[in-house]
């Protein structure tokens, strides 16, 4: 009853203290940036280290950047080693890269050593290789080797996400001189759910997960009760692909091994959450065409990284544009076409948007293959067919009745079942076809769905029109 009572205690003063610092809405609090803020400009370092003290390293990252410039600066310069580096991996680029390009070398070489393999590589992968090397070469023989090793690989693989730090013993172990290890030996990670069996090579033999430990009596062997790690990833292996791993077959952790098959390291359920994260916000930016732009950016560095995809979105209005200018006589001749054009391209891009979105998510999830394209496609086509005959006979009477024109109407009404249907052929084979060339669907379908809906819209509307009008 004492340790329930201790645990429901500390529970309370946990949320408490959250209530503290963020508001309903997970917003931090204005009260609580300018107590910061005081402090920081007081240079009240013990009030600085108290109140910081005891948060996560995810609202110690909050408050980063929740801070001016300036100010985080101080805060870091003023807790000194007190700081917790590992708030900067919850940080934007921008913010983690302007902390640590203030900080000498030396400061940098002993925080790295306190935190976990993936979180000092996180840190360290952003710097000039100079200074990489400057710092690994403060750093012991051993924990050198290993953040080299990781560094070398590709960015966005498995190697750069992976933890170095794992426990792995040899399989003619007993469970009891297992457990012992575990016990005694203080180089072992904090946290871990699995245990490696390799061989003296160091070449992965199999794993052992920490329940099935439990239920085992010392005496036995290891491996007598090890299972093989059926879902090894090569360390070249890229990050979404693993996730992808750990999504399919309910991973907690699983072994990152080399070419030759030896374990290098292991990557957690955690890392994997963080790289989810990323790729779904990295489609999501790169289908706006923005990038990989952060919050934290610049407003040159901002305006930068959108203009290209402006340029190219100009270059296909332009075309839009022109197949306009070849039915300028029907135009003048029937004005009403003006107003309604847009809403027939309009329609039509938002439509292809709809099915593009879809096939886009559906092929980096890789829901979406040969084997179901064929039907994905029927399915989409007549999901356009049948959309474009419903909002085909709305418009077509609001337009009868707008300019009381019957002939108007059905002209429109035709037009917009050309364009729906065009347009969910656009959003899902303009994807495939990019992804089937080795191109990111996410970052160039918007602006060919875009401008294949409004040329097909335009065409089919003005030459509908000019072809029943009989315009010269």
């Amino acid at each position: 009853m004492e340790g329930q009572d201790e645990q429901m205690t500390g529970a309370r003063a946990a949320e408490e203290r959250r209530a503290d610092i963020y508001d309903e809405d997970g917003v931090i609090l204005s009260s609580f940036l300018a107590q910061i803020g005081a402090a920081i400009a007081d240079r009240d370092t013990l009030t600085l280290k108290r109140e910081v003290d005891d948060l996560h390293q995810s609202e110690l990252g909050h408050l980063l950047e929740a801070l001016h410039p300036e100010q985080r600066r101080a805060l870091v310069d003023l807790l000194g080693k007190d700081f917790d580096f590992s708030a900067l991996t919850e940080v934007d680029e921008a913010i983690r890269r302007d902390i640590v390009d203030n900080l000498p070398n030396a400061q940098i070489a002993e925080a790295v050593q306190e935190l976990d393999s993936d979180d000092a590589v996180y840190i360290l992968e952003d710097l000039d290789q100079e200074d990489q090397d400057e710092i690994l070469s403060q750093l012991p023989f051993t924990e050198r080797i290993r953040l080299r090793r990781s560094l070398d690989y590709p960015e966005e693989t498995a190697g750069r996400r992976m933890q170095t730090e794992f426990v792995a013993v040899p399989p003619f172990w007993t469970i009891g001189q297992t457990i012992d290890y575990m016990r005694e030996d203080n180089n072992l990670p904090d946290r871990f759910s699995q245990i490696f069996v390799i061989d003296p090579s160091f070449k992965l033999l199999g794993a052992i997960d920490l329940d099935q430990i439990l239920r085992t009596k010392r005496s036995v062997k290891v491996e007598e009760v090890m299972h093989e790690t059926r879902h090894a990833i090569p360390a070249t292996m890229d990050q979404e692909e693993a996730a992808r791993e750990f999504e399919q077959y309910d991973l907690l952790s699983a072994a990152v091994v080399d070419e030759n098959e030896r374990l290098v390291g292991v990557l957690t359920i955690d890392d994997v959450v963080d790289v989810i994260q990323q790729e779904a916000e990295e489609d999501l930016l790169r289908m706006g065409g923005v990038g990989d732009e952060e919050l934290s950016d610049s407003i040159f560095s901002t305006s930068r990284s959108r203009v290209p995809w402006l340029l190219v979105n100009l270059l296909t209005a332009f075309l839009a544009a022109s197949v306009i200018g070849l039915f300028d006589r029907t135009i003048e001749h029937i004005v009403a076409l003006a107003v309604l054009m847009p809403i027939v391209a309009g329609m039509g891009g938002n439509a292809g948007s709809q099915t593009m979105t879809v096939t886009v998510r559906a092929l980096a999830t890789r829901d979406l293959d040969i084997y179901n394209a064929g039907r994905i496609i029927r399915r989409e086509i007549g999901v356009g067919f049948i959309n474009g005959i419903i909002f085909a006979i709305l418009i077509g009477l609001v337009a009868a009745a707008w300019f009381h024109d019957r002939n108007l109407g059905g002209i429109i009404a035709a037009a917009m079942i050309i364009n729906m249907f065009v347009a969910a052929l656009a959003g899902i084979l303009i994807p495939l076809l990019l992804d089937r060339f080795k191109i990111d669907p996410a970052v160039a379908s918007a602006v060919f769905v875009t401008t294949v809906t409004d040329v097909v819209g335009f065409f089919a509307f003005l030459g509908l029109a000019t072809w029943w009008f009989g315009v010269r």
